[in-house]
């Protein structure tokens, strides 16, 4: 029994200290973190603003009555898609402004390699590109 305990305990840490499960962690907190900011850039920004734009409607409220006592209330399923979008839209501006960050990060850090310091494999490589470029322009 204390040998099963034992190979657990190995097991777990295994488990535990490999890069798949600490980048996961990484992962989750680093997302719940980006929710938050999404949350209140929809909560405190885009929903005001479309707020003055549709004179504050809100489609939960709106039913459809389809007998005496039966109602259809169709106004929650048009928010929940509404909210999804505002939320999509959301993520992808963000996405898109990061995106663009890290491409000027990473660019500015770029030292241009002179041709002669290239392996020749790239330099031959390049070249190919080049001309390829040129009989396409030609067509």
């Amino acid at each position: 029994m204390f040998q099963k305990t034992r190979s657990f305990w190995k097991e777990f840490r295994n488990f535990a200290v490999k890069g798949n499960a600490i980048e996961l962690a990484i992962a989750v907190v680093i997302g719940n973190a980006f929710t938050a900011i999404v949350n209140s850039l929809v909560g405190n920004i885009i929903t005001p603003l479309l707020g003055l734009l549709t004179n504050n409607v809100d489609f939960k409220t709106l039913t459809w009555q389809i007998g005496p006592n039966d109602i259809i209330g169709y106004g929650i399923l048009l928010q929940a898609i509404f909210n999804f979008f505002v939320v999509a839209l959301s993520i992808f501006l963000v996405f898109k402004l990061l995106t663009g960050a890290r491409e000027r990060i990473f660019k500015e850090g770029e030292q241009a390699v002179a041709p002669e310091q290239k392996p020749s494999q790239e330099r031959l490589l390049e070249e190919i590109r080049d001309l390829l470029k040129a009989q396409a322009a030609q067509k």
